[in-house]
């Protein structure tokens, strides 16, 4: 299940029409059926009934679309907390080196290491 499938499952629910819902998603009719069918085949079970003229969400179904609608309320916050990590180090960073060669070893290393750091 991907955040678009669950962002198509949401705008059927709410749009109760394929089309108004495709054109909600910016897709094709034909892309959110595929899509809603690998949905439901991942649940094992339909979620919606479907007519020649709306969608209804089966009554013992609505968790789901509720849940649904918590997993992509939550979503930003994963970007957020990757954008916070991206690959940079948050931390300090401790250097254990023998004090004889330290001297020797570090000056070079050390502002390499500091212009990484600050990109």
């Amino acid at each position: 299940m991907t955040p678009s499938e669950f962002k198509y499952v949401l705008s059927l629910a709410h749009f109760k029409h394929f089309g108004e819902a495709a054109a909600n998603c910016n897709v094709s009719q034909p892309a959110l059926s595929i899509a809603l069918k690998k949905f439901e085949s991942g649940l094992g079970f339909d979620l919606l009934e479907r007519s020649k003229s709306s969608v209804r969400v089966l009554p013992l179904k609505e968790k789901i679309i509720r849940q649904a609608q918590c997993v992509l309320d939550k979503a930003p916050a994963i970007t957020n907390i990757a954008k916070s990590c991206g690959n940079r180090i948050n931390s300090p960073l401790y250097l254990s080196v023998i004090f004889t060669i330290g001297s020797y070893l570090l000056p070079p290393f050390i502002p390499s290491l500091q212009s990484a750091w600050d990109n």
